[in-house]
């Protein structure tokens, strides 16, 4: 057993989130494990961009509430406790809502070797505001 240091939290770049996001790295697997956890942290409107992970993300929404949506679907309303898989390459954003605070977990494979996230381009107004 190892009790790890607390790693330092850092904001998410623009090219892939719009607004105020902010990460704490949680664990990164070791090999065989591909395992990233982050705690990511969304202030009012913040959202990522469009985006698909090689290996599916889990993510599980601690306080308040977003949005999420994957390409082509509706736009879902997403509170603490609630707990969201997107499939291997399915394209999606998720973020807060436009006047609430939203933490969620993001559980995703590929820290290692094998395949990563992919970004595309920034979610438009009218996509966040459904």
């Amino acid at each position: 057993m190892e009790v790890q240091p607390r790693q330092p939290s850092f904001k998410g770049p623009e090219n892939m989130f719009t607004g105020d996001v902010w990460a704490d790295p949680i664990a990164r697997g070791e090999d065989p494990s591909r395992l990233r956890a982050l705690a990511v942290h969304f202030s009012p409107g913040a959202r990522t961009a469009w985006h698909c992970h090689g290996l599916g993300q889990t993510l599980y929404v601690t306080e308040g509430e977003g949005r999420i949506q994957a390409r082509g679907g509706e736009r879902v309303t997403i509170r603490s406790g609630d707990v969201i898989h997107t499939p291997p390459g399915e394209w999606h954003w998720h973020g807060a809502a436009p006047d609430r605070l939203m933490t969620h977990l993001s559980l995703t494979e590929g820290a290692g070797e094998g395949p990563e996230t992919e970004w595309g381009e920034h979610v438009t107004d009218e996509d966040y505001d459904g």
